[in-house]
């Protein structure tokens, strides 16, 4: 192996060190992993394993990038194989959809300009449906620890590639917690970003609404470095949003569920004592706790697969089952033709789409300023228990995943110990999707990691040395800009100030509006206010104007939670600008503090 071995438990951070030390260099580590794939051959990892003819280009292509610019060089790895990789066969675990793309998704395509090396494409539960890892005509993947048990779905090639020692990360994908049931099942975080913070284009959909490109590490430092460089619009992703990189923060409390979780499968017994203990690990630190009724993200969970959703993946998928029915896996084909056209009218659709709103509304209440913890699997089962009942094995594994992308939650899946010796047991910390820094605190503190603190627009990728620069959410230099009026959290020196600057906004003066609205404190937590435009009375407000690229605009409105959003608001001098507005329902019951004449002033006087 030469002058260091490389461990299992391979980091970026260990590698970078290696590298910076001259200890290691990339072509050394990239002949071991091709070692350790040929050896781990008979646990279904790989489909398009790594080898020297596919790597070593890539290798080679580290010599002409500036290394002090790439904040992943020479780290190597392993793409889910319904993620696009130029010149490499994409086939979503199905030999008769097979093709060859031509470029690279845009977050494979992200992460090799950083100085990555992509290793090869890793197995899947067939068209990504299904949370067990046994779905695919490549084999079962094999539990990284105990190999008569199931690995998790569908990223299950994914995450047993880093836990074996493959690959130092992974790309996963998350419809409905393929990339977290994986990470829990084999021990390590699984991090999968806010809907649209990372884009989608040149993944094979599941469900196209709710998909997310997520990543699998041996610590949330390094998941969210991966993060920091995925993350932001691509301009032909039509689901891309420009959401800013979560900066860590301490949330306000922790939710937990009121009920005890059920618990399911032979370890279910075991499983129930490592939720236990996990909480009491939560609250020896000290936060907040609160148990709250979690009846509404079960039922939101219930939407998914019992509700019109599964007519999208009909929608994506449908046309090849009906022309290669014998090329699908059966228990793949039933699921997928439960979503068949005439199954769901379209008031069904919009039923379900009315529903799942005031389940939003509901979580937003629930969580906001706080972070909900699960258990990630309430349960195992071995690989021959999932053939004998692979639909209702499935469902389980998915009890306390399914709900998040459908109620735009973020969540990091974090390790919590062992249920029993060789089956590691994992929690995931739930945020809303414009909070996802607490997810991040909550978790990093729990796992008892310090994150390097970093800027939205720099990048420290070991916490040692100079930042290197780097643009989050990039647009064009000569872009036209629109004028914004914000009048809390996001207004100079408060904590959304770096959502602005993620953005690329810039300030340029503070302003009063005209004398028609009233300013009310909102009993959110953190506290925040809202601006009404009242039919008659009212006063004049201060706010501050921000110059925003109109790229970014788009993406930022969509990002803004109920009850606020954007509308014009009327300046003192009689120009209109976009700014953020507060619906009238949400100020009836809040406090008025429009006599203070802005928020900063109401801050200052109390």
């Amino acid at each position: 192996m030469g002058r260091v071995k490389l461990p299992r438990k391979l980091t970026i951070g260990w590698l970078k060190r290696m590298y910076a030390d001259g200890r290691l260099d990339p072509e050394t580590v990239v002949r071991e992993l091709v070692r350790r794939a040929e050896a781990d051959a008979d646990h279904s990892i790989w489909i398009t394993p790594p080898s020297a003819d596919l790597v070593m280009p890539h290798v080679e292509r580290l010599r002409r990038i500036d290394r002090a610019r790439a904040p992943l060089w020479g780290i190597p790895f392993a793409i889910k194989d319904n993620i696009d990789l130029a010149g490499v066969p994409t086939t979503a675990a199905c030999p008769a959809y097979a093709y060859v793309p031509q470029e690279s998704a845009a977050v494979v395509r992200r992460l090799i300009e950083a100085g990555a090396i992509p290793l090869g494409k890793t197995n899947l539960d067939q068209f990504a449906t299904g949370l067990v890892g046994t779905r695919s005509p490549y084999g079962e993947t094999k539990n990284a620890f105990r190999p008569a048990w199931i690995s998790g779905g569908s990223s299950s090639g994914s995450a047993v590639a880093v836990a074996r020692g493959h690959a130092a990360f992974a790309l996963g994908t998350d419809t409905a917690g393929s990339g977290r049931v994986p990470a829990a099942l084999n021990g390590m975080v699984g991090y999968k970003p806010s809907v649209g913070a990372w884009p989608v284009h040149g993944v094979v959909p599941a469900c196209a609404s709710l998909d997310c490109v997520t990543v699998f590490a041996h610590s949330l430092a390094d998941a969210l470095l991966v993060d920091r460089v995925a993350r932001g619009p691509e301009p032909c992703d039509p689901w891309a949003k420009n959401l800013p990189a979560p900066q860590p923060a301490p949330p306000a409390k922790i939710c937990l569920p009121k009920e005890p979780p059920a618990f399911f499968g032979p370890l279910a017994e075991s499983y129930a004592k490592a939720w236990k203990a996990a909480v009491d690990r939560l609250e020896r630190l000290g936060w907040r706790t609160e148990c709250i009724d979690i009846g509404p993200f079960l039922e939101a969970a219930a939407l998914l697969y019992d509700g019109p959703w599964v007519a999208e993946r009909w929608a994506s998928l449908g046309s090849f089952v009906e022309r290669h029915p014998d090329d699908v896996f059966p228990v793949t084909k039933q699921i997928l033709f439960s979503g068949a056209r005439g199954r769901y009218a379209a008031s069904d659709v919009f039923r379900a789409m009315h529903r799942l709103q005031r389940l939003k509304l509901e979580a937003r209440r629930l969580l906001d300023g706080a972070v909900l913890v699960l258990p990630t699997a309430g349960g195992t089962y071995t690989r021959e228990q999932v053939r004998q009942d692979p639909v209702a094995a499935n469902s389980d594994m998915g009890r306390y995943t399914n709900h998040c992308n459908l109620l735009d939650l973020c969540a990091v899946a974090a390790p919590a110990g062992e249920a029993e010796p060789g089956f590691p047991f994992g929690v995931t910390f739930f945020a809303l999707a414009d909070q996802e820094g607490l997810a991040c605190g909550a978790a990093a503190r729990f796992l008892g990691e310090k994150l390097p603190a970093a800027k939205p627009d720099q990048l420290r990728p070991d916490g040692a040395g100079p930042t290197i620069p780097f643009r989050v959410h990039p647009v064009p230099a000569a872009a036209d800009t629109t004028l914004v009026a914000v009048c809390g959290l996001h207004m100079r020196g408060f904590p959304l100030e770096a959502q602005m600057k993620a953005c690329g906004a810039e300030f340029v003066e503070e302003a009063d509006t005209a004398p028609v609205y009233r300013l009310v404190k909102l009993p959110t937590v953190p506290a925040k206010p809202g601006l009404v435009r009242c039919p008659r009375g009212g006063g004049s407000i201060r706010v501050e104007l921000w110059r925003m690229p109109l790229p970014a605009f788009g993406g930022f409105a969509a990002s803004i939670p109920a009850p606020l959003g954007i509308g014009k608001i009327e300046l003192a001098d009689g120009r209109e600008v976009p700014g953020f507005l507060c619906e009238a329902y949400a100020a009836e019951s809040a406090e008025d503090i429009t006599a203070f004449g802005g928020w900063r002033q109401a801050l200052q006087r109390r």
